[in-house]
């Protein structure tokens, strides 16, 4: 029993550690890539060989932009690097799982993730992001992204055509923010953004149709029942609750800023 409460204080230390590393912002954090061919297919492999580092460079000025807002100064935020190829997809989460099979997965992926990094012989990096694409002509939707603050470990499912590369950032920045501490801000069932937090404009009046998502609301809001995906980075912000979550802003000063 105390060796057990041993290995659970040194894990959860080791947690905060990493998390107080990774949001202090006195340096840039270092950020693997690591593409998957989702569908086996030849479309997603043609995709994955064309990859180069500049292919994440708008992730690294939206971050750069997005921080300066908040008076953060490290420039860049966070450095993207194209990892060698995975050829393995990553366990698995049903739509339908509950807290158990979550928390099964979770200690699955984060040891996957593990191997992964021990078998291509890389240092480690401050976070893995394993990202699966799928030929666009075969996969009309795609499975949910989902990453781990604990662990620092993101799985982004993207679609492998040059022109979904806007909305490909959009959902590889939404999972990247989540390893960091971001928490989702749009109603599960409607995928609607939630007001005020989810709104990139929440302060606009008119307030429809906003010009820009939140990034963890994932969506413009249109109307109020009506959101569209944003089709690049350009078109979203980071807002103050999320800056708040992931280290940018203190609490103190949120609480300072207006909300409608």
């Amino acid at each position: 029993m105390l060796l057990l409460l041993y290995v659970l204080l040194f894990i959860a230390v080791g947690n905060w550690l990493a998390r107080v590393r990774a949001t202090d912002w006195d340096e840039p954090l270092w950020v693997d890539i690591y593409p998957i061919n989702g569908d086996g297919s030849a479309a997603a492999q043609r995709h994955i060989e064309r990859l180069r580092d500049q292919d994440f460079d708008a992730v690294e000025q939206f971050l750069k932009r997005q921080g300066a807002g908040y008076s953060v100064m490290v420039n860049p935020p966070a450095e993207l690097k194209l990892a060698p190829a995975v050829h393995e997809l990553p366990p698995s989460l049903t739509a339908t799982a509950g807290i158990w099979e979550s928390l099964v997965w979770s200690l699955k992926l984060r040891w996957w993730a593990k191997l992964v990094e021990w078998n291509l012989d890389r240092p480690s990096p401050d976070i893995q992001v394993f990202a699966i694409y799928y030929d666009d002509e075969t996969h009309v939707s795609l499975d949910r992204s989902a990453a781990l603050e604990k662990g620092r470990v993101a799985v982004a499912h993207l679609f492998a055509d040059r022109r979904m590369r806007g909305p490909n950032q959009v959902v590889l920045t939404h999972e990247l923010l989540h390893t960091l501490g971001a928490t989702d801000k749009y109603q599960p069932g409607t995928n609607l953004p939630l007001f005020p937090e989810g709104y990139g404009e929440p302060n606009a009046q008119p307030l429809y149709p906003q010009r820009r998502a939140e990034l963890m609301g994932g969506r413009i809001a249109v109307t109020a029942d009506y959101a569209e995906i944003p089709p690049d980075l350009g078109q979203v912000v980071v807002g103050p609750l999320t800056a708040a979550e992931i280290g940018w802003l203190t609490r103190d000063k949120l609480r300072s800023v207006a909300q409608p």
